[in-house]
């Protein structure tokens, strides 16, 4: 008999047929996202789990689920997983880190530009028969061209955006929680600076990092101030660094000029201010949506899930492991399964 996983949300076909090669799959064909107690009765029964980065697994969900053993974020974020809980329970848990760095770098400009450019708004001004012709003050945006860009967190995706900002002959300037090795800096063309002085002399910033407590409402009213009234903020990185409130009453007084925002507070639920902020590019957490790197995501998601819980090519050697120290505790993991095959059901 196979051991039961749970896939918390839709994926590609050829992903669910490539679990049921060695497990039985429970799947979420809805495609609705589950409530807490929901989530801890589907779990219960399980050995592991493919979840897409929303699904939070704590304390609640793990003493329901005695026999888990693996969960497999597809997502490079991973602030869902309380990792100490799994850790103590000796449940593997990974993520799927790099696939999506060079998408999301590439949407951070595509929002950059629609927001500076003000294109979304021109798009429905023509479309309501309003254009009535040139007129020299008609939806004046901001040059990218020879700007400064201020990047908050340089790491991997960071630095592919600092990269895109040559090919616009922009100065780039940098704040991280560590300065970057001299070669790297040279590499991405960029220049420390505290985030105070890189709020205030940057006309496009970009919020780059990963959410962490530390990271909570990193920009608010505060830092929204020390910002060029010209300036434009995108936030492709999490939910939750900035303040969704601050921000909406900064672009209604005029304190900024344009934002754009892919992620939210409680998403998919909005700051009601944000609804008719002006000046604002809205996207449902996209970046990372194009077909390939959705793709390649789900495989490495499957490929650790699959060989954290004993089977394929590297049993028991999960490519993408955040918590190693699970990897080698018995009651759980590979311990269960010495007396099976490696790869057999």
């Amino acid at each position: 008999m196979k051991e039961k996983i749970l896939v918390a949300r839709a994926t590609f076909p050829d992903i669910i047929m490539r679990l049921e090669e060695h497990f039985e799959v429970e799947r979420n064909a809805d495609d609705r996202p589950f409530a807490a107690d929901e989530l801890q009765d589907r779990m219960a029964d399980k050995v592991g789990a493919m979840l897409m980065g929303g699904e939070r697994i704590d304390e609640a969900v793990i003493a329901r689920a005695s026999g888990l053993r693996a969960v497999s974020n597809c997502a490079a974020g991973y602030n869902n997983f309380d990792l100490q809980a799994l850790t103590r329970a000796g449940i593997i848990a990974t993520n799927t880190p790099e696939v999506s760095n060079e998408s999301v770098a590439d949407f951070a400009w595509a929002l950059l530009l629609a927001a500076a450019r003000r294109i979304p708004e021109g798009d429905r001004f023509v479309r309501s028969g309003q254009w009535g012709g040139f007129a020299y003050d008609l939806l004046l945006g901001a040059d990218l061209h020879g700007s400064t860009l201020g990047i908050i967190g340089m790491g991997r995706i960071g630095r592919s955006i600092a990269r895109r900002a040559a090919g616009f002959d922009m100065t780039v300037l940098y704040h991280n929680r560590s300065r970057l090795d001299p070669d790297l800096e040279r590499a991405c063309g960029a220049r420390y600076a505290s985030k105070e002085a890189l709020l205030e002399e940057a006309d496009h910033v970009v919020l780059a990092l990963p959410y962490s407590a530390g990271a909570h409402h990193l920009i608010g009213a505060p830092e929204l101030r020390r910002m060029k009234p010209t300036a434009t903020l995108v936030n492709i990185a999490r939910g939750g660094i900035v303040d969704d409130g601050a921000l909406a009453a900064a672009l209604k007084e005029g304190v900024i000029a344009a934002a754009a925002l892919d992620v939210f507070e409680g998403e998919p639920r909005l700051h009601p201010g944000l609804l008719d902020a002006p000046n604002l590019v809205m996207t449902p957490h996209i970046g990372s949506a194009t077909t390939a790197t959705r793709r390649a995501l789900a495989n490495l998601a499957v490929d650790n899930l699959i060989a954290a819980l004993g089977y394929g090519p590297t049993p028991g050697r999960p490519s993408c492991v955040l918590n190693p120290e699970a990897l080698g505790q018995a009651g759980r993991g590979m311990a269960a399964r010495t007396s099976m095959p490696a790869g057999k059901p």
